[in-house]
């Protein structure tokens, strides 16, 4: 089990954490499109993990209503993966969130992603919907967490 230091992105490591997200995902983005979706939202956070300084993941998240906080978007290199860096995150948010007054988590991932399926019911995530995306032409499972429980 790696043990990652997690801290809390600035603007300054903002491009830290995009770099992480075009180590894992396609299309590559910009440090512009993570500030344009953070634009009106309240409470936005990102967080970074480090072992022995490298970046190895990322976990952004944001208020989607009051009483709700919304994990948009995670992700760790190939290489650290199934080390428990992602739950590390995960448990980072979730701990922030309640720190704020947030009473829920939510989450949401498409059907075909198993893993984080596995994932967010293995942290205690209850499944509660599902809906159609048509820009990936899948369905997105949605996930929720008490956090006062």
């Amino acid at each position: 089990m790696a043990q990652a230091e997690i801290i809390v992105v600035d603007e300054k490591l903002l491009p830290k954490a995009v770099e992480l997200y075009n180590a894992c995902f396609r299309p590559k983005r910009e440090a512009d499109f993570f500030k344009r979706r953070f634009m009106g939202r309240y409470n936005t956070l990102t967080l970074l993990a480090r072992i022995d300084e490298r970046p190895v993941g990322f976990w952004i998240g944001f208020e989607l209503k009051p009483g709700m906080f919304y994990h948009w978007m995670g992700a760790v290199l190939a290489d650290f993966r199934r080390q428990g860096v992602a739950r590390q995150l995960q448990e980072a948010q979730q701990a922030w969130a309640k720190d704020h007054g947030y009473e829920y988590i939510r989450c949401e991932c498409m059907n075909h992603q198993r893993e984080f399926v596995h994932f967010a019911v293995a942290l205690g995530y209850d499944i509660v919907g599902i809906r159609w995306d048509s820009t990936h032409a899948d369905n997105l499972v949605v996930f929720e967490k008490n956090l006062v429980d």
